[in-house]
């Protein structure tokens, strides 16, 4: 069963993945980062 995220949570997970983004890190690293798949 699939938990609703609030969108603090949601913002949070995709700034932290903009940062690695912004280090020079790839797509897949943000995802793992953040705990998401590629696909999501």
């Amino acid at each position: 069963m699939s938990r609703k995220h609030k969108p603090e949570e949601i913002i949070g997970k995709l700034r932290e993945a903009e940062i690695v983004l912004a280090q020079g890190g790839t797509v897949a690293d943000a995802c793992r980062r953040i705990g998401v798949t590629e696909q999501s």
